[in-house]
């Protein structure tokens, strides 16, 4: 069952992620931060926030493609400021990519004019990746570059130590471990980092986050939810597990006796709400 209170998240792994960061965050010249642009608050590491203070600084949202777009045109404008721009980025579409070296070129535009004017202007930019697991770190990567150079898997943690990849667009890139903050005390953040795969599934009780999924989706997005399993309307009085069950009805999970297989049902909820069959949907607002 997910906590009540906190969700804990290997702190050890956190300190050796913290410290790689600290140790290496002189050696380049601006920290590019990766946020899923489905959940843009709840993704965004206030360690990561803490650590890169004072350094010039690109907030992707990626996986654009998925997100409410409404939303992440908001989320743009608030996340752009003095010392950092925002753009929204997709790896599997490929939306926003070509914007990322133009824009880590305008934001270090003095330095690049020093190198200029010493006859270095085809010096290579050095850049930090950093992000929450499973955020498209090493996709993004990979497209950049050009070739397969950071592993990727659609699980959590499977980056594990920094590489340095270098690209054609003149930038080098430093990828670094996803990093979760050791606790959530807002339990809505650890259900949204949960929903989105940000955190291994083993380690929550899956029917519990599909019924906070459900909440979620009935007050945010009620139409997509009626459309895609063909509910003619969604009852106010109804709970959460109930609307998870009438779902489950709909698509004839069934086991014995004629109850309704929760578990099948739940999973295909977190499923179809990930891969964007639902529609494009943003949790955080």
């Amino acid at each position: 069952m997910m906590q009540e209170k906190q969700i804990q998240w290997f702190p050890g792994h956190m300190a050796k992620t913290r410290r790689l960061i600290s140790e290496n965050l002189k050696n380049v010249d601006i920290t590019i931060e990766i946020l899923d642009a489905r959940i843009p608050e709840s993704s965004r590491n206030p360690e990561i926030i803490r650590l890169t203070a004072g350094k010039p600084s690109l907030i992707l949202l990626n996986k654009c493609s998925l997100a409410d777009p409404a939303e992440t045109k908001a989320w743009i404008k608030r996340y752009t400021s003095d010392s950092s721009v925002c753009i929204a980025t997709d790896c599997v579409t490929g939306e926003g990519m070509n914007k990322i070296a133009p824009a880590v070129r305008d934001i270090l535009s003095e330095k690049v004019g020093r190198y200029e004017e010493k006859g270095m202007s085809n010096r290579s930019l050095k850049a930090m990746v950093l992000g929450i697991p499973n955020v498209g770190k090493s996709s993004l990567i990979n497209k950049i570059s050009g070739a397969k150079k950071a592993k990727v898997e659609n699980r959590p943690g499977v980056t594990v130590d920094k590489q340095w990849v270098t690209t054609s667009v003149g930038l080098s890139l430093l990828d670094m471990p996803g990093v979760l903050w050791p606790k959530f005390d807002n339990r809505e953040i650890g259900e949204n980092l949960a929903a989105t795969g940000a955190i291994k599934d083993a380690i929550l009780d899956i029917e519990t986050l599909a019924g906070a999924l459900c909440g979620k989706l009935r007050a945010l997005y009620p139409e997509l939810l009626k459309a895609r399993y063909k509910l003619a309307e969604i009852p106010e009085e109804i709970g959460n597990f109930d609307l998870l069950e009438m779902i489950g009805k709909k698509r004839g999970f069934l086991i014995s006796g004629g109850e309704i297989d929760l578990e099948r049902t739940a999973n295909m909820l977190i499923d179809e709400f990930r891969s964007g069959k639902l529609g494009r949907i943003t949790l955080d607002r």
